[in-house]
């Protein structure tokens, strides 16, 4: 018997209490564990912020989006003496090994504290499915499902409005989500990280569908969408602890200027954190119920330093400090696939 500890890092994601049943049940009924939870992600560590979870604490929470262990984006290594407090506080609760389940960010540090002695798994988690070493992460498709249902609901209202809509998703520095959720609904403009777009361009596609007698569009823009150098300014934007800028509102950026170029009514939509709220589609329960049970399994078997992943339909095993070694970015030939559909 191991007392096993978990975090949830980061931003929230449909799918992370399913990921937490599943520890808690393989861990409690298969391997005799015992879980400890940590609130609010790092911080929780630092601070000593503990729970003891059980099958019957753990129970009805499948459904349920959010995180009933709480997060937060601290980075015990921006914060002095952090990391030894995380070293603390492991040892003062006797954790053998700690289950941490977050994005980029929170993983980035598991792997520094793989370094640092400790004994992690990861659990991949992010709506922009932009973690290498794995072909999904849980949450991303319900975020693609939730923008998808949006596009469905602007395409009716740009029509009878005779607009031009932008809608505005997630995605920082990888289109996986604009891509996806565009593709799906039919969008006809999708800017993306990966891809810096023309203005003008834009305004052209946009010119192009309204002369051939289509009095509506809709533009799908990540959040992280770049301009070509040049055309467009964009502005200065806060930083959060792992240095990454806090995005949001290139959609209305883009809007003005085509509606000062086309005269066309142009309209802004900003899914924001609506994207991340709510319940899991079934897809995103059963990923994540099935990476929570292997990384039980990981721990249970002392394969510390490694992450559970998705390869075709398999769940797999890599190691923590490549999956985090670089960002999986939208392809140019998935991007050629949605370009045929622009205009």
């Amino acid at each position: 018997m191991a007392r096993i500890g978990i975090l949830t890092g980061g931003g929230d994601c449909p799918g992370l209490n399913a990921v937490i049943r599943a520890v808690v049940r393989k861990g409690c009924q298969v391997h005799g564990d015992v879980i400890i939870g940590f609130r609010n992600g790092w911080r929780g560590v630092m601070d000593g912020q503990v729970m003891e979870l059980t099958p019957e604490s753990a129970r009805g929470i499948l459904h349920r989006g959010g995180t009933i262990l709480g997060t937060s984006r601290t980075n015990p290594f921006k914060v002095e003496g952090g990391v030894e407090l995380v070293k603390e506080n492991l040892a003062a609760y006797n954790i053998e090994g700690l289950i941490v389940v977050g994005g980029e960010g929170t993983l980035s540090c598991a792997a520094a504290m793989v370094l640092e002695g400790l004994n992690v798994i990861g659990v991949p988690k992010t709506i922009d499915n932009d973690l290498a070493s794995t072909d999904y992460t849980f949450g991303f498709d319900t975020a693609v499902q939730i923008a998808c249902d949006a596009i469905d609901r602007l395409h009716t209202t740009a029509e009878s409005h005779n607009r031009v809509m932008v809608l505005e998703v997630m995605g920082r520095h990888a289109g996986w989500i604009g891509l996806y959720a565009g593709l799906a609904g039919g969008a006809d403009v999708i800017l993306v990280p990966e891809h810096p777009f023309d203005i003008a361009e834009v305004t052209q596609h946009i010119r192009n569908r309204h002369s051939a007698g289509h009095s509506f569009s809709i533009v799908v823009v990540a959040e992280g969408a770049l301009p070509k150098e040049g055309t467009m300014d964009l502005p200065e934007y806060e930083r959060d602890e792992f240095g990454r800028p806090r995005l949001g509102g290139i959609s209305t950026l883009i809007a003005e200027d085509l509606q000062r170029r086309t005269g066309f009514d142009t309209r802004v939509t900003i899914l924001g954190h609506v994207q991340r709220g709510g319940t899991p589609t079934a897809y995103d329960r059963v990923l994540a119920t099935r990476y929570g049970v292997a990384a039980s399994d990981l721990a249970a078997a002392r394969h510390w330093g490694t992450m559970v992943s998705l390869r075709g339909n398999d769940i797999v095993t890599v190691p923590l400090d490549d999956a985090v070694a670089e960002l999986k970015t939208v392809p140019q030939a998935l991007y050629e696939v949605a370009q045929v559909f622009f205009g």
